[in-house]
């Protein structure tokens, strides 16, 4: 269930690149906050490549301990949907100040970043297609989780940068 987000859906649309937010995640366990890219055809079909997929740069449920960060991929959307299953960074203290999360992602693997340090490749999953960002902080599905949030509670952003290589044959300096 959705608490609040931003997104760039109609705004700012990419493929590839590297995309990178620094931010402080939230204080107590029950919500969770998310740094996201997502497909705008995610559920039209089950290919990747042509349909995009749901990036999970960064996902952070604090029931899961306060120094581990989740990333996943999923795709196909409908009954079919494929996921590479969460992968959990352990980032000692990453509960308690401002940290960068990072995805490198190029057309043939996703890389995981966590303060600059890789953590993860996949090749499953991969878009070539342009997706749009969101960073949320989001309900549990669960009223006994929802019950140990202690509000108000904020997912800070100092900032969300993307950078693209720039293609020199198409360039005109």
């Amino acid at each position: 269930m959705l608490g609040s987000a931003v997104g760039t859906q109609g705004k700012f649309m990419a493929k590839y690149g590297y995309y990178e937010c620094r931010a402080k995640l939230q204080r107590p366990p029950g919500v969770w906050a998310a740094f996201w890219l997502q497909s705008p055809q995610v559920s039209k079909g089950e290919d990747p490549a042509k349909y995009g997929a749901e990036i999970d740069v960064m996902e952070f449920f604090k029931k899961l301990g306060p120094d581990i960060v989740s990333h996943n991929v999923h795709w196909a959307y409908g009954p079919n949907q494929q996921t590479t299953h969460g992968m959990q960074s352990c980032r000692k203290g990453v509960s308690q100040g401002f940290y960068t999360f990072a995805l490198e992602w190029i057309p043939d693997k996703y890389i995981f970043y966590v303060d600059g340090l890789k953590y993860y490749e996949v090749a499953s999953g991969v878009s070539n297609i342009e997706q749009y960002l969101i960073l949320s902080m989001e309900y549990p599905g669960k009223r006994e989780e929802l019950l140990k949030t202690i509000f108000p509670d904020v997912f800070t952003i100092d900032y969300v940068r993307v950078y693209q290589k720039v293609d020199k044959e198409k360039c005109s300096c």
